[in-house]
């Protein structure tokens, strides 16, 4: 047996942090679980939506038999009750794995981007995670394009998928918990479909939201899996391998949109809806910060190379003592 349908959730509506373009340095307006500023808990509203996700997929058919995770805190809050609430109807647990390749998605960036809280601090807080589950791969420190975002949910999906097939207690469904931007990119790995402008507005991605894709083929499943490819090199995170999925080939044989970012369980529908043109204009604010910075650290240096020796060497006594 071959896994069948892949469900994909968003985290509910969450905390919130700042983030200092100049420094890098996160800030959160509230004190986040895991003490890592970019890692917030769910929202008091947030946590009403996970409720009301965790009794929609209740109903689902075929009912998830496993769970995977991005592991930020406010994934794991979010899939938590629905969770529970499966593993009750089972009658034995269902150990959620933590996926770093399905994590948060930063951009580009001059400065190390925010990593998740390792296992040890996560079990503290869930006791729904698998212990021994390793991640398929792990998102680079110093970000990623939206290319590289591509190339990182395509080998991810395409190792997860892989195992899922060869798995002795044949799992039909697969649930997982991530968030907008690889949300979107999850949707066009599985069905292939890479629009020309990674701006357009093709999967949605509410908070909360349940999308539903559904293998091409389940007969020829195997058969009709995508060949294998290179291991990805702990040593060069950056260079991730190539999974040949565009051109409405799909990852692991493609597989169809049935559910686009449903939210019609929701007491209030469709929140907080995301694209990559927001993150396109976030970018160029940044650039533009980037280059008013060097810009005034140039003019500051013209004016003191042009000022009195004097004055020159005050400035430098002055910087000695403040350092």
């Amino acid at each position: 047996m071959v896994l069948e349908v892949i469900y994909v959730v968003r985290h509910g509506f969450r905390s919130n942090w700042e983030t200092n373009p100049h420094t890098g340095t996160y800030t959160a307006t509230v004190r986040t679980p895991t003490n890592i500023p970019s890692d917030p808990a769910l929202a008091s509203y947030g946590v009403q939506q996970a409720a009301e996700l965790a009794q929609h997929i209740s109903t689902l058919s075929p009912t998830p038999d496993v769970v995977y995770s991005s592991p930020f805190y406010r994934c794991l809050q979010t899939i938590r009750p629905a969770v529970e609430i499966l593993a009750e109807r089972r009658g034995k647990d269902i150990k959620v794995r933590c996926e770093n390749g399905l994590g948060e998605f930063y951009g580009l960036a001059r400065f190390d981007h925010p990593s998740p809280a390792i296992l040890e601090v996560l079990h503290t807080h869930f006791d729904t995670l698998n212990p021994i589950y390793k991640p398929v791969i792990m998102p680079s420190a110093k970000g990623e394009s939206i290319e590289a975002l591509h190339d990182r949910i395509a080998y991810c999906l395409h190792h997860i998928i892989k195992s899922l097939d060869a798995d002795p207690d044949g799992p039909r469904a697969l649930l997982i918990c991530t968030h907008a931007a690889s949300m979107i990119v999850i949707g066009r790995v599985l069905t292939g479909r890479m629009p020309g402008n990674p701006e357009e507005d093709d999967f949605q991605c509410f908070t909360c939201s349940l999308s539903k894709f559904t293998r091409r083929s389940i007969v020829k499943g195997i058969e009709n899996k995508s060949p294998d490819v290179e291991v990805w090199n702990t040593a060069a995170p950056e260079s991730i391998p190539h999974v040949h999925w565009r051109g409405g080939k799909g990852v692991q044989g493609g597989w169809d949109c049935e559910i686009n970012g449903d939210t019609s369980f929701l007491k209030n529908g469709a929140e907080r809806g995301w694209d990559f043109s927001i993150e396109t204009r976030t970018a160029a604010s940044e650039q533009l910060a980037r280059e008013e910075e060097q810009r005034l650290a140039e003019e500051e240096q013209r004016r003191l190379a042009a000022a009195p020796k004097t004055e020159r060497l005050k400035r430098v006594q002055d910087t000695t003592k403040t350092s």
